[in-house]
């Protein structure tokens, strides 16, 4: 099996296309085989808000949802910074599939003995 992979993205759709690459980044692990995590954290904590991740971030850039799809079906998961939900005020609203609510020890649990790590 490859290697794990995390990602963490602090940006939400104040910037589409920085959302784009990471979920490109991701999708491109997830679809190798690689066990992925998403790490959101301040403003990119709404796109794991049921009904949020909406838009395309320039010609020819796929279509955050299709990107999301993608990685949930590879077996991608989001892990959801708690701190960044509830300074957002969005402790009521659900969550979309394969994400969670947890923070850093959450990830480094996960991250275990070593992963390839990006940062958006």
């Amino acid at each position: 099996m490859s290697g794990k992979a995390v990602v963490s993205l602090t940006t939400g759709l104040e910037d589409t296309e920085k959302v784009t690459v990471a979920l490109l980044v991701a999708v491109g692990a997830a679809e190798s085989g690689r066990p992925t995590l998403m790490f959101l954290t301040k403003e990119a904590v709404r796109l794991a808000t049921a009904g949020v991740a909406t838009g395309v971030a320039c010609t020819g850039c796929p279509p955050i949802p299709d990107l999301i799809a993608r990685y949930t079906a590879a077996g991608g998961t989001f892990l959801v910074c708690p701190i960044c939900v509830d300074a957002k005020g969005l402790r009521e609203h659900p969550l979309i599939d394969g994400a969670s609510l947890g923070g850093t020890v959450p990830m480094w649990e996960w991250i275990g003995d070593g992963a390839t790590a990006f940062s958006y």
